[in-house]
């Protein structure tokens, strides 16, 4: 019997590929050409997945907003040198599990991210990853996670009837929850394994257990 068309919609940074060195080092420049403290890593981590804007939002919250989009410029700037001069590297599995997954015959595939397009076309210029999603959602075009928007976009245009947000953030999981789709955590990121369990259907510590989580997640197997 033939299972609904599924989408599954991943995240990119801390999901599929480890950009933090890139992050806190595009951080620290921007804080630096202001004059300003740098915030410690883990409240930098914390924000990672929202919109630059909503990002800074976060951790200067006493900051006007022409201030804040100094910080956002000088940091799109800095992470542009630092990922034109090495890639942030895919985590370990990654590739053989979206292999498996796109050879599934009711399972499509798609990105749901807080990166701009930019830097989007970016990480899929990697022949690796290139020509694998049939949708792309970024914030240039939607407000920030975890609002739902990008979801329901990515559902729209991929024709599924169901699907599952994974993703390292509770970011991902409020905005997948919201839309309505299943949620799984993945603990190798950015956010804390005990927060991702708390919002989260599943988690898991690695890509090995990911495809039997996701064809798990309604039974059928």
């Amino acid at each position: 019997m033939s299972r609904p068309r599924t989408l599954v919609l991943f995240d990119v940074d801390g999901t599929l590929i480890d950009s933090q060195s890139h992050i806190l080092g595009a951080m620290e420049f921007a804080f630096n050409a202001r004059g300003l403290v740098v915030p410690p890593a883990s409240e930098i981590l914390a924000i990672v997945g929202l919109s630059l804007a909503e990002a800074f939002a976060q951790l200067c919250p006493e900051m006007g907003s022409q201030e804040r989009g100094l910080l956002v410029e000088a940091y799109k700037g800095s992470f542009a040198r630092l990922r034109s001069a090495s890639a942030s590297p895919l985590y370990p599995g990654a590739l053989a599990c979206l292999d498996v997954l796109r050879d599934t015959d009711d399972i499509v595939l798609g990105i749901a991210t807080g990166m701009s397009r930019r830097g989007l076309r970016h990480v899929l210029s990697n022949p690796d990853l290139a020509g694998r999603f049939v949708t792309t959602q970024v914030a240039d075009d939607h407000p920030s996670k975890p609002h739902p928007s990008m979801v329901l976009q990515a559902m729209a245009e991929s024709g599924a009837a169901r699907g599952v947000m994974i993703g390292d953030t509770t970011f991902d999981m409020q905005m997948g929850r919201a839309a309505g789709l299943k949620t799984i955590g993945v603990c190798w990121g950015y956010h804390s394994k005990q927060a991702l369990r708390a919002q989260a259907d599943r988690t898991v510590a690695d890509y090995a257990q990911l495809v039997p989580e996701v064809q798990n997640l309604w039974g059928e197997i």
